[in-house]
Parts: structure tokens; sequence; C-alpha cells
């Protein structure tokens, strides 16, 4: 690891990943999906076989972040055990089944003039990707961006250091074992936090950056970059409980919803209750939150619940990442769309009801990312919906949007043929 380098040892270092990864980036575009999916397949047994190297690195962070103060839910989110090494074989395994989506053919017409137009898909070149305390995101980014034809350069956060480089090292080995290039995924070989400006400011070999971190780090990116983004700000997920909702759904649903990870982006944060219904569901659901250890802080209404604190205005609006969430009693779905217009971050949104027009009226409104009807905001996951894995979700309204999978990981390109067409 370098450290405490000069300003000018980490611009040549962040320098020389760039070429190598633009050199890399030439190559796989070109690379076989048969040769993609070996390094996928080969890293994913890496992994298996490198269980006590990686777990006893991801100790040492662990404990590093201990004695740093982390909160319980950001090292939950840096925390490795068997099962979630397991879940990351497998994301590999998902991600190199899934077809190769370099060369598709997206749309194919013809004119008059006798010219036949293709739109093909086509790598989008080098990612840079910026992440802070989940290092599943080596994997998963490295995999997606590899598959699409990409080279990706990662720059993790200080606490997951030891384990990034320990999955690192089993991507390495996954790209050696299919003759493709090293630099097809790289590590940032530091925790200065000077690499991250030098990141942002290299144009000239990256063309696209995803961060995936606290709310300070995606606006620096957003200001400082100069290449496109792929980012959302924060994970302002609502959960709304209509008066046509189910009892039961709506407890499995918004325990779930808040409860199975609270520290991810894809957790709720804000339960709005129905005032027709708040004291025959929105009680129990309450109850079973207080129950589970969630402090819920509630509006004057809900307020009479006990165990319940009470909301401040800027409880709404704010991405916990813990197990606390805000309440509030609202006067039908008309409200609560506007509430979530006023306080969400356009990340996903969720409905329980049992009135198809209340949820499509929900779905027609609203313009988050990602809206779920009877369903847990926690399903905000590339691999649930089928992608493999994902490298973010994106909240933006171009070109990428909701988790960023393969597909969203290329553009397009045009092939135009003629028979000695000329223009007239």
């Amino acid at each position: 690891m370098i450290e405490n380098t000069s300003q000018t040892n980490i611009s040549s270092t962040i320098w020389q990943l760039g070429k190598q990864a633009a050199a890399a980036a030439l190559q796989l575009a070109q690379a076989s999906d048969s040769c993609k999916r070996e390094a996928l397949e080969e890293a994913a047994n890496q992994i298996r076989l490198q269980e006590d190297n990686i777990l006893s690195a991801n100790r040492d962070d662990l404990n590093a972040g201990k004695r740093k103060g982390l909160s319980p839910a950001m090292l939950d989110r840096l925390m490795l055990d068997s099962d979630r090494l397991r879940g990351i074989e497998s994301s590999l395994r998902s991600v190199a089944a899934i077809p190769d989506p370099v060369g598709t053919e997206l749309a194919c017409w013809e004119r008059p003039s006798g010219l036949r137009i293709r739109r093909v898909r086509t790598p989008l070149g080098v990612i840079g990707v910026i992440f802070e305390s989940r290092p599943n995101v080596t994997v998963d980014a490295g995999a997606l961006c590899l598959k699409s034809g990409n080279a990706v350069i990662l720059r993790g956060g200080s606490d997951s250091y030891n384990s990034s480089r320990a999955l690192h090292a089993c991507m390495a080995r996954g790209l050696e074992a299919a003759g493709l290039p090293a630099a097809s995924i790289q590590l940032v070989p530091t925790t200065d936090r000077a690499a991250v400006g030098e990141l942002l400011k290299l144009n000239r070999f990256i063309d696209v950056l995803v961060p995936r971190g606290g709310k300070s780090l995606v606006e620096r990116v957003q200001e400082e970059a100069r290449v496109p983004v792929f980012a959302h700000l924060e994970g302002i997920c609502h959960v709304y409980i209509d008066r046509h909702a189910d009892l039961a759904k709506a407890r499995r649903v918004v325990i779930n919803a808040k409860t199975r990870r609270p520290g991810i982006c894809g957790a709720a944060e804000c339960l709005l209750i129905d005032r027709q219904v708040w004291n025959e569901i929105g009680i129990p659901v309450i109850e079973d939150l207080l129950a589970a250890g969630v402090e819920v802080r509630a509006d004057s209404t809900l307020q009479s619940i006990s165990g319940t604190q009470a909301a401040q205005y800027e409880d709404f609006g704010k991405e916990f990442l813990d197990m606390t969430i805000a309440a509030r009693v609202v006067d039908g779905v008309d409200a609560a769309i506007k509430h979530i217009r006023q306080f969400g971050s356009g990340h996903t949104d969720a409905i329980v009801t049992e009135c198809e027009r209340t949820a499509a009226s929900f779905f027609r409104q609203l313009d988050s990312a990602i809206l779920m009807h009877n369903a847990s905001t926690q399903f905000a996951d590339g691999g649930e919906f089928g992608m493999g894995a994902e490298i973010g979700i994106a909240t933006g309204k171009i070109h990428a949007r909701g988790p960023v999978g393969t597909n969203q990981l290329t553009s397009f390109k045009y092939l135009v043929s003629g028979d000695g067409t000329v223009r007239p």
C-alpha cells in the first residue's frame, strides 16, 4: 500500500493506472464471451479457495473500524463472513452466466437510399468506481465491467482496504487464468484521499465515474468530475401504507424494508400511514418496529404509541442507515405522493395496498428510479432484478437509471452498410 506519498507520486500512479486501463479496454472490447466467463468463474473459485485469507483481512478492517468508532450499521456494511462470501461467489457466477451485451443488436432498419443501419451495444471504455466501506463492490464492479467489455479502476475506502485487496487478488487470478490483461480490473494502491481528486481529473482515460458512498463523497464527485457520473446522493426510501392495505402484508414489508439490513441504500427511512388506517394497521406495524429494536421518530398522531420518539422536521428526508425510521400520518395517497416528492431522493419508494388503481396512481405520479407495490424496498438490488449484480443504483434520468448492470455499462454505435451507395 502506498502511504504518505507526495502529490506528484499519487498523480503519477493514477495516470499510469488510467493509461493501463485504456490499453486493456481496447482488448476487452474484442474479448470473447467464453474468455470473460472463464475469468469470472475462476475468480469465483479463488474466493472459495482464499476464504481464510479474505476473512483474516476483513477482521483487520473490522478491528480498525471498531477502534475508529464506526457505527454498528457501518460495521455491518464492512463485515464479511462465510455466508456473504458465498453470496459474492454466487454473484460472480451469475454475472458470468448472463448474456454478453457487447455486440447485441438493438435495432435494424433500411433506408430508401439502400443503406442498412444497425444499432449495436458497445462498451463505454474505462469506468472509475469510487466506493467506501462495502468490500463486495470490488467484486461486483469488477465483474460487471469485465462482462460488459470495460476496464475498471477501483478506489475503495480506507475502512475496507485490506478486504478489497484480498478480493481483488482473486479477480486478478481470474484474469490471468483467462489470458486477459491484468489492467482490466485495477485497485488504486493507496488510501490517500488525494487519489480521489486525481481520478476526478482523469478525463484523458476515464469515460464514466461511479461513486458509491455517503452524500459528501457523491456530491464531491458530481461537482468536480470532468466525465459523466452515474450516481445517487442518498437512498431516502419510503413505504406508504394505504387505506386498502392488507395488515399481514404491511407488517412483513415494513419490517423487512427497515430491519433486514438497515445500512444499505435500499433500506426504508420513512414510513407513511393513511390516516384512515393508522389505528388498525399503523399501530401494529409501529409496535413491530419497536419490538425489533427500531427507534421510531413519530409525528404528533403516532406519538400516542408507547415507545415512539418525537420526530423533528429534519428527520423527514434523512438517510439514517441505522435502526431508526421517521413515521407520520398522511391524508391518503395524494398526500403521500406530495410528501415523497418533497423529501425523497428518487431512489426507491413503495406502496402497500390491495387497490390496483391506487397503486397505478402511485406509480404514475412518482418518478423515483424504482417503485414497489406490496414489496420491500430491500429488493432495490441488481441481483434481485436478475442482473447478476449491480455497480450501484443510479437516480439520474439519462442513460443508466436504477440498478446499473451490464447493459447499463454499454453505449451503442451505428453500423451502416451500403453497396457503393452515394448521397445525391
